[in-house]
């Protein structure tokens, strides 16, 4: 009974108590977690539709994100080559991340391999267990239900063009309600004597922002 349990990722009860709590272990490194999850989009190319491979990184504690790379091919040398520039010593985006959360796809190995090297300690969820990486989860459901979802994709240009679209908004304009509905970077407008509602559309109005100029 015991194995069954640690094959699921349950310690039996005698141990579980020993063991610090998913809760616990979040609140004591929040801000050095780091999370990374792909996700697929299907891309119209000369050679017919094509499935593309997009993989995000994110830092917990500011919800801020990175657009890591895409690809059609996820092959050990690409997901490596992503690692070297997250951990990269002068501006990679995982530079300050002690712990980075990752689920156990096959194609994480030899990326986790490359993080391992630069420090970093990786926590591989339990299988099927998804609610253990909310966070990254559901930044990548916003970004296929708002945006991805929503767009016919042909050629590797357009895609990468809108993924900078959705993270320039995602940073600047959207409000997060698990940051107590803030937007993450927020850039004040410049100043201006008329007070109307104003609009800043992405995409062709796929994302639109609405504010007021500073007063």
């Amino acid at each position: 009974m015991g194995n069954i349990l640690r094959e699921h990722g349950i310690e039996p009860a005698p141990d579980r108590e020993k063991k610090t709590t998913w809760k616990t272990f979040l609140r004591a490194h929040w801000e050095v977690l780091g999370a990374a999850d792909f996700t697929t989009v299907e891309v119209w190319t000369r050679s017919g539709l094509v499935t593309y491979y997009v993989l995000v990184a994110m830092k917990l504690f500011t919800r801020r994100i990175e657009i890591a790379g895409l690809t059609p091919n996820p092959d050990t040398e690409w997901v490596q080559q992503v690692g070297r520039n997250l951990t990269d010593i002068d501006n990679g985006f995982l530079i300050d991340t002690r712990y980075l959360l990752l689920d156990r796809d096959k194609t994480f190995m030899p990326f986790a391999g490359v993080l391992k090297s630069a420090g970093m300690e990786i926590v591989l969820f339990p299988p099927r267990s998804p609610n253990l990486n909310a966070y990254i989860e559901r930044c990548m459901r916003t970004m296929k239900s708002e945006c991805l979802n929503k767009m016919t994709f042909f050629g590797e240009k357009s895609l990468r063009r809108a993924l900078i679209e959705f993270a320039e908004h995602y940073h600047h304009e959207r409000n997060h309600q698990g940051i107590e509905n803030n937007i993450i970077d927020f850039k004040p407008r410049t100043m201006s004597e008329d007070d109307s509602v104003r609009c800043r559309e992405r995409l062709g109005g796929m994302l639109r922002y609405y504010y007021r100029d500073a007063a």
